[in-house]
């Protein structure tokens, strides 16, 4: 079982900042506005719904390359 790093409520820019290896997911999922103010303030669930990605699926890719990483 891979730890828990982010969920659906991490906010876009705590993401960016904290765990950097995670925005290659994120752009290969078509979330490209990452330096944009607004969406930095967007959490992961909120930037999902806007993009039609399951929440999970995504929160769960980020927490497997973030365990990777470790």
């Amino acid at each position: 079982m891979t730890e828990t790093y982010v969920t659906g409520e991490t906010l876009i820019g705590e993401i960016v900042i904290t765990h950097p290896e995670a925005v290659e997911i994120l752009f290969s999922i078509g979330m490209h506005c990452l330096g944009c103010p607004a969406s930095r303030a967007e959490s992961l669930e909120e930037a999902c719904a806007v993009h039609g990605i399951p929440v999970q699926q995504v929160v769960d890719a980020i927490n497997q390359k973030i365990a990777e990483s470790k």
